[in-house]
């Protein structure tokens, strides 16, 4: 009985193994081919990804920076403008935080061709991302600012500083600081927005992906899940120098501040 049931067994062993014999050479094919000729051809293409994300880089400083020297002013206005200046603060955020990031490049490129201008591509594009970009920021900075305690206002006007005198000098350093821990979080956003600029024909590191795929489409997973450890990497190496930079600029007591700014930020959301 035991002999009959081990070559019954024995005889469904080779029947499952003959049935499968040819998804495991397929298999091992598919690796062997993986290995010695797709992967080569990604490794090879990595310095051309990496030189053509040099332009996601240029377009993330230029939208970035955009951004901070917009939304500092309209956050200002917000906080301390008039009914109508803070309104058309308002309005601004309003409008470049609620419409779609894909909508605005259409618009500042295709749109700006309405009244004869001239606009290249990447210049479209760090215009229509930074004053996107400025209506997070300015969401960020309000935030900071009114977590710094009026108290501090009022000393500065009793030793014979202006309102002016006193943002700049005393209110504006302070809230730049408690706005860098959010801050991070909009740096990891605007990284990954520079990709959409492949849309209105920047040459940055999607659209050379895509030229990868478009000659080896058997590649696409490889190509695209490089390009995503290249962000994971620029992600990680921006958000090291930002802590770094908190870290850096830290004061004592500012620890408690950061977080009202924080749960600030968070309430207006």
């Amino acid at each position: 009985m035991i002999i009959v049931l081990g070559a019954v067994i024995a005889l469904a062993l080779f029947l499952w193994w003959e049935e499968l014999s040819p998804f495991w050479r397929d298999l091992r094919e598919g690796l062997t081919r993986w290995w010695q000729r797709d992967l080569i051809i990604v490794i090879r293409g990595l310095p051309g990804l990496f030189k053509a994300s040099l332009l996601n880089i240029a377009l993330l400083f230029g939208l970035i920076t955009l951004g901070f020297m917009a939304g500092i002013p309209i956050a200002l206005l917000q906080v301390y403008g008039n009914r109508v200046l803070g309104g058309l603060a308002s309005l601004w955020e309003w409008f470049f935080r609620g419409v779609p990031e894909l909508v605005l490049l259409f618009l500042f490129f295709f749109g700006s061709a309405q009244f004869g201008l001239e606009m290249s591509p990447f210049t479209a594009a760090m215009l229509a991302l930074g004053c996107r970009s400025s209506g997070y920021q300015s969401q960020i900075f309000r935030g900071a600012i009114q977590a710094i305690p009026k108290g501090q206002a009022l000393a500065a006007h009793s030793i014979g500083l202006s309102r002016v005198q006193a943002i700049r000098h005393v209110i504006l350093p302070q809230a730049l600081r408690l706005a860098i821990p959010p801050w991070s979080n909009e740096f990891s956003s605007v990284i990954k927005d520079t990709t959409l600029a492949y849309a209105i024909g920047v040459n940055e590191i999607t659209r050379y992906a895509r030229f990868i795929t478009e000659r080896h489409y058997r590649l696409a997973m490889l190509v695209y899940l490089a390009v995503a450890l290249i962000f994971l990497l620029f992600t990680y190496l921006g958000n090291r120098l930002l802590g770094f930079l908190e870290h850096s600029l830290a004061v004592p007591g500012f620890e408690t501040k950061a977080a009202r700014a924080r749960a600030a930020v968070g309430e207006h959301g």
